[in-house]
């Protein structure tokens, strides 16, 4: 098979998995998405040659790299909207939730988003996207023995920001009397 036939099958194979990993990290901002999905599969087609036999870890690699560089340029572009004063408070779009609005488990969000951006990806790419730390080591660009290190540090410090979002999670101390 040539390396183009091989990039359309590793294409068509995982599109929608890359769109929900990159989906999910932008919160379904729909042209957002669509933008870095479409760098994503651009940068595999530029190195395509590269590609590995088991292309998703890979390219949830180049996937993360796409969305760090989307979201500093979204950042900016943001400041800039900002500046120029043509933010959504200039327009009466104000939203106003209720205090009742909590949804059910956002403690489990509040304390993941209290975790570091790598921790978070870390969690991320093993719950969402369902990676073993073999698939994990390749999208992180690291070996096996660090990435499970990494996912390891990563749930302690997930355990201990829950105990401190909500309490009552907490595992009852046993009586050892």
């Amino acid at each position: 098979m040539s390396n183009d036939e091989i990039f359309a099958a590793a294409y068509r194979e995982h599109y929608w998995a890359v769109s929900r990993y990159v989906a999910r990290r932008l919160d379904g901002r729909t042209s957002e998405v669509e933008e870095v999905v479409a760098e994503v599969f651009t940068v595999a087609w530029r190195r395509r040659d590269d590609l590995p036999a088991t292309p998703l870890p890979w390219l949830y690699g180049v996937a993360r790299n796409c969305l760090a560089n989307a979201v500093r340029g979204f950042g900016r572009r943001r400041r800039l909207v900002d500046r120029m004063g043509n933010d959504d408070a200039a327009h009466g779009r104000h939203i106003v939730e209720s205090p009742d609005a909590e949804a059910p488990g956002s403690w489990v969000h509040e304390a993941l988003s209290r975790l570091s951006p790598a921790d978070q990806e870390v969690l991320r790419l093993t719950a969402w996207e369902e990676l073993g730390v073999e698939e994990l080591a390749i999208a992180l660009g690291c070996g096996t023995r660090a990435a499970s290190m990494r996912l390891h540090r990563a749930r302690r410090r997930l355990r201990a920001e829950i105990d401190r979002v909500c309490p009552a999670t907490a595992p009852k101390e046993r009586n050892h009397g």
